[in-house]
């Protein structure tokens, strides 16, 4: 599989989304609004929670 972003990439939109709504984004609205950003994720990542995790770690 190619991947568009590379996984600072994705920690960091992750963190934006978190910034924005202020609480960790939800893996449905995200796959519906972003799915790039979800793709990338679940790439790098063995879940969407566990990514969300790493950005709030970084």
């Amino acid at each position: 599989m190619e991947t568009s972003m590379s996984v600072e990439e994705v920690l960091t939109g992750i963190s934006e989304l978190l910034e924005k709504e202020g609480q960790p984004p939800r893996k449905k609205q995200v796959k519906k609004s972003n799915p790039e950003l979800m793709k990338n994720a679940l790439y790098y990542f063995p879940s969407w929670e566990n990514a969300v995790e790493q950005s709030i770690g970084s």
